[in-house]
């Protein structure tokens, strides 16, 4: 069944989703991915993953979504993980603001590791706990801001903005990844380096790369 689907989406993207253990990634994903959310969610072991099949204009995606744990000895395990990422979800918990002083830690992984170019969205999670917040809506804004990143606040539990917050970083890979497949036809019209019919579908791999992102959403 999966290589049957694998035959028919247009793009494969890989994205990752990473910040401190019980920030609330797991249930961003299963909210996601499956609509559902677990109050009683257990701490990620090293990676997990799921998929989603998203439609962008004409074009089928194929969001592979890995959940990376956040605690401190699995990190080496993960980090082999960020290869081929096109995007990444980097997620604190608002009522917790040691997991947003974690953030820079984690950018400085992400651009260790994985491509620096890829498409990030700063996610503040658990808006639905506005009453305990630690982390002002203008502290992840200014972040995001200072980093190029997109940003939004989010709640698992309630389903706010979580589909919005996916959606902007696949949408950002496709528009990034369709300006790279033009470039590559044109270098294949004029004879410059691309063997003739050749396609890129797959991009969790090293063919195409992401281009670093202007401009953002601020919510």
């Amino acid at each position: 069944m999966a290589d049957s689907f694998d035959e028919e989406c247009d793009y494969l993207f890989k994205a990752v989703l990473i910040g401190d253990s019980a920030v609330g990634k797991s249930n961003l994903l299963s909210r996601f991915a499956r609509d559902e959310f677990h109050l009683d969610s257990k701490p990620t072991i090293g990676v997990e993953f799921a998929y989603r099949n998203v439609k962008v204009g004409d074009k089928l995606i194929k969001a592979q979504i890995w959940d990376t744990a956040g605690q401190e000895r699995f990190r080496a395990i993960t980090s082999s993980y960020y290869r081929g990422a096109l995007g990444a979800l980097l997620v604190y918990d608002i009522t917790r603001s040691p997991t947003f002083n974690s953030v820079k830690k984690w950018l400085t992984e992400l651009r260790d590791f994985g491509n620096p170019d890829m498409v990030v969205v700063l996610v503040g999670n658990k808006s639905d706990l506005g009453h305990s917040r630690e982390v002002d809506l203008e502290q992840g804004k200014s972040l995001a801001e200072a980093e190029n990143l997109c940003f939004m606040e989010t709640s698992a539990l309630q389903n706010l903005n979580v589909e919005e917050a996916f959606l902007e970083m696949i949408n950002r890979i496709h528009k990034i990844t369709s300006q790279k497949v033009l470039e590559a036809k044109s270098s294949e019209a004029v004879g410059n380096g691309l063997q003739a019919g050749k396609e890129i579908v797959q991009l969790d791999h090293d063919e195409v790369t992401a281009t670093k992102q202007t401009g953002c959403c601020y919510r």
